[in-house]
């Protein structure tokens, strides 16, 4: 990876944002991208990060290595993480189809592997298939990770959300008594994995209820700006028409729903103060920024969430970088004083998502 040499300046322009990682697999190759040109870059000082699943994963490698140190060592961290889910996943029988290599498709729906699987998860829970719990992403997160480093993580309040299963709602755990089982529990699809059981509580992947969770940042941090790093579409023109493809969209648009639900709040206090119904002395306006690149993730389809190979993996942290750092150019003047995201015309249908 080219290294960029650094504006001698930028410490005076540094502005203090919120990180708001979305789950999505290897996808989330992508969020590491965005991540390792935020850290690079050093125009932008990190308050604080929620994250979930895969976002929840990269959040916390980054606070790892800022902990031990700093910026340099976080980006080590990150790659020494994705690097490792590679590395385990090279003997794995779900890998790409020796035609799809030859086009260059990333997807893994020709696999043999994947579609056992896929046809397996269906038909059968993980209770019945993987009765002693293995997990090797489990493994290698406890391998990868020093949690205790984690805890001691001051510089960046760190937030991981999971769904409580018996009753639907968000949990968010703290950096302060974070565990890998906590992370885990961030990451636990149920048709793959048993729900991951905390002090008696049964938990699901936090996509369901919190993907990812924003409403901490409200009293959490003291940063108005949240940037969300966004890997899954919230629009996908056409009707679905394959069992696969609708299952796809179903869950694209189930990740999404409690994300939309937190951005139309953010929308309807902001339209409050506007309108003088409430104190804006009291009341915080929330600037909310997205970091996404549709037009490239969109195409790859959902099989390939779980393609683990180094050059799919490598492929998507150079898009994140790319998209960050153009991101950042246009943007940075606006944070502090603006949403760079329509959230009004994006919730009434009318007029483009992104600002200025």
């Amino acid at each position: 990876m080219a290294q960029e040499k650094k504006n001698p300046t930028v410490r005076a322009q540094t502005k203090r944002v919120n990180l708001a990682l979305q789950g999505g697999g290897a996808h989330g190759a992508f969020t590491w991208g965005v991540l390792d040109r935020i850290l690079e870059d050093g125009r932008l000082d990190i308050a604080a990060i929620s994250g979930t699943s895969a976002g929840a994963m990269n959040a916390v490698a980054l606070a790892d290595g800022f902990t031990a140190g700093g910026p340099d060592r976080a980006r080590e961290k990150l790659e020494h993480f994705w690097r490792s889910i590679s590395d385990a996943a090279r003997h794995s029988p779900i890998r790409r189809a020796p035609i799809d290599v030859m086009m260059g498709y990333w997807s893994l729906e020709r696999s043999p592997g994947y579609q056992w699987m896929d046809m397996m998860t269906r038909m059968f829970s993980p209770y019945q298939l993987n009765p002693l719990d293995l997990n090797p992403l489990r493994d290698l997160v406890e391998e990868c990770i020093d949690f205790d480093c984690v805890r001691h993580c001051t510089g960046i309040r760190l937030f991981i959300s999971a769904t409580n299963v018996e009753t639907g709602r968000v949990q968010v755990f703290d950096r302060r008594s974070l565990t890998a089982d906590m992370v885990m529990a961030s990451a636990c699809l149920p048709h793959l994995y048993k729900a991951v059981v905390i002090d008696g509580v049964p938990y699901w992947d936090g996509g369901y209820m919190g993907n990812p969770a924003l409403f901490p940042f409200h009293t959490e941090s003291d940063t108005a700006d949240t940037i969300i790093v966004q890997i899954n579409p919230v629009e996908r023109k056409g009707v679905p028409m394959s069992a696969h493809d609708i299952q796809n969209r179903l869950n694209e648009i189930t990740f999404n729903s409690s994300l939309l639900k937190e951005l139309r709040s953010i929308d309807f206090v902001a339209r409050l103060i506007d309108e003088g119904k409430l104190d804006p002395h009291h009341y915080r306006r929330a600037h909310v920024h997205v970091i996404e690149n549709q037009n490239a993730l969109r195409p790859l389809g959902a099989s390939s969430k779980l393609n683990a190979e180094w050059e799919f993996l490598t492929h998507l942290r150079d898009l994140g970088r790319e998209t960050a750092r153009d991101w950042i150019d246009r943007h940075h003047a606006d944070i502090g004083e603006r949403s760079t995201v329509d959230l009004r015309a994006m919730f009434q249908g009318i007029g483009p998502q992104h600002q200025g």
